[in-house]
């Protein structure tokens, strides 16, 4: 019997020792670490950014795309045989734009700062490649144009600024 009375007072004090302050500064501290901010989502931008068909082909002058994608999370157009340009767009919900910045950087796209209508953003191109990135708080629009074989009818840049423009007017 006072063996058993040894051990439950050296296991109750075992267990009182692991308890304390140094316990309520760790579970604070894990209780924080699961904590996230609230996610305030930003404007709506509708299908494909609120762009039709016509009006990238227009951007463009070229003919119609062979293959149009869309999906939950953007558009892409295609002409046929894959060798006029590409187009992307992708709305990212909750998601760093800075990521994406960086992404392009390491790829060998240097990024610039740009603002389209008060809205912080990025562009970066090589060759015949461009992409945009324009945040709304915790959100971002993203365009991406790609000139494969075909010969260059409009700068990337300015098509992907001006479809870029165009999505930020028409927001809700």
């Amino acid at each position: 019997m006072k063996r058993v009375a040894v051990v439950i007072t050296a296991v109750a004090a075992l267990v009182a020792g692991c308890g304390g302050e140094g316990d309520t500064a760790s579970s604070s501290a894990a209780t924080d670490t699961t904590t996230t901010a609230a996610y305030e989502p930003g404007p709506f931008f509708g299908e494909c950014g609120s762009i039709s068909d016509a009006e990238v082909q227009s951007a463009f002058g070229v003919g119609p795309f062979g293959q149009i994608t869309r999906n939950s999370v953007g558009c892409q157009w295609e002409t046929v045989g894959f060798s006029g340009p590409r187009i992307s767009f992708s709305w990212y919900r909750g998601s760093p734009i800075g990521r994406e910045r960086a992404g392009s950087e390491l790829i060998g796209r240097p990024a610039k700062d740009i603002s389209i209508d008060g809205n912080p953003g990025f562009e970066a191109e090589q060759g015949p490649l461009c992409e945009i990135g324009v945040q709304f708080g915790d959100d971002f629009i993203h365009w991406s144009i790609t000139y494969s074989d075909s010969p260059v009818v409009r700068p990337p840049c300015e098509v992907a600024n001006e479809l870029a423009k165009l999505t930020v007017e028409r927001k809700q």
